[in-house]
């Protein structure tokens, strides 16, 4: 398997640098901030919990609430991993053999072409970063080959933040069910739009051969407790997933699973307090990139809480975000953690993240650092 550029990169910056300006998650709660959003039967659970192995598929009540954040699932079709890299993981290594094809958008999160990259012969698609990073329709059919088992995407992005048209999107699941192709989604930031207005379906619910993928790390801002899952009305495929996790995590953390439970029913608590976070920051980096026209080029993603700005320095980008850490603290991921073996990535652009608390110290330390 090919490096994790990005999980390569952060082992040696990420809990090194002073200021982590690309977290990918947002300001996490203490377990105890946590708790007070519990009620005093799920406070107890949590608190006489027997730390056994728990079910693969996930704890019950986990699963019920799991599928009350979608309009029409039922527990059934939820299924449990440590985190959402394992979901990815094992659905490619799943569904895809080594006749298949896969189409994946470009740019991305690294595992969601490396893995099939192990597995099948891949194609990348362009989101294009003049048309607001989205999908052009007709160049993805074009793509598709009599072999094409999958296509995978992600929305909110990782990196832009862009979301699909919705138009966009209608033409998508159609063009898949025309050509009876699985549509793996990787919908984590899903919940935190700039506007309400432009949130997308999730796949799973529209589409009889969708796979949504979420957890609880994003849009919750709780990563510490490595809970994802997906979503598929495919019982079989479901299964086979299922029996694939049997050789990696074999079921998750029993406490991450009830302080899992007790943050889905504060769902609307915490993601209102995320939502808040994320608009302000969103608001200061636009102010502050609006400081140096000359050096950067912003818009405020669609969703998510992070951005793609292009650096238009004298400097390489890569050299820029180098430089910056070395010298600053400010940590920000280069365009080389972005690089794709699939179609050639933008490499004049870094990314940004502003889910965490405190970016106002990290931000004067930048522009001090510009100043001079």
């Amino acid at each position: 398997m090919r490096n994790f550029a990005l999980e390569v990169y952060f082992s040696k910056w990420e809990f090194t640098a002073k200021y982590h300006m690309t977290a990918s998650d947002i300001e996490s709660l203490s377990v105890s901030e946590l708790l007070a959003l519990a009620s005093a039967e799920d406070r107890e659970a949590f608190e006489q919990q027997w730390l056994g192995y728990t079910e693969t598929y996930g704890h019950p009540q986990l699963r019920e609430q799991i599928a009350g954040t979608y309009d029409t699932a039922i527990a059934s079709n939820i299924l449990c991993f440590a985190g959402a890299e394992e979901g990815v993981y094992i659905a490619m290594r799943t569904l895809l053999n080594k006749d298949d094809h896969a189409i994946i958008a470009v740019p991305n999160y690294q595992a969601a072409e490396t893995v099939p990259l192990q597995i099948c012969e891949v194609s990348g698609i362009p989101l294009n970063e003049n048309d607001n990073w989205s999908l052009d329709i007709d160049q993805l059919e074009s793509l598709i080959q009599p072999n094409t088992k999958l296509i995978s995407i992600n929305f909110p992005n990782n990196p832009t933040g862009a979301i699909l048209e919705q138009s966009r999107f209608n033409a998508l699941v159609e063009l898949c069910r025309k050509h009876g192709i699985y549509l793996f989604s990787d919908e984590v930031y899903r919940l935190v739009e700039r506007d309400d207005s432009i949130r997308l379906p999730q796949v799973a619910d529209v589409y009889e051969k969708g796979l949504s993928l979420n957890v609880m790390s994003k849009a919750y801002g709780l990563s510490g407790l490595r809970i994802g899952w997906i979503m598929c009305k495919d019982s079989e495929v479901l299964q086979r997933m299922e029996r694939y996790k049997h050789y990696l995590s074999i079921c998750n953390s029993a406490p991450s699973e009830r302080l899992a439970i007790i943050a889905l029913k504060a769902k609307e608590k915490i993601l209102g307090r995320n939502r808040d976070l994320v608009n302000r920051n969103a608001e200061k980096l636009t102010s502050f990139f609006a400081e140096f026209p000359d050096l950067f080029e912003w818009s405020r993603p669609d969703g998510g809480c992070v951005g793609y700005p292009r650096y238009k320095g004298l400097l390489d980008t890569n050299e820029f975000c180098e430089q910056l850490v070395e010298k600053t603290g400010i940590l920000l991921l280069p365009p080389k953690i972005y690089r794709s073996e699939l179609l050639k990535a933008p490499q004049d652009r870094f990314r940004i993240g502003f889910g965490r608390k405190n970016i106002d110290e990290g931000l004067n330390v930048f522009r001090d650092y510009l100043n001079h």
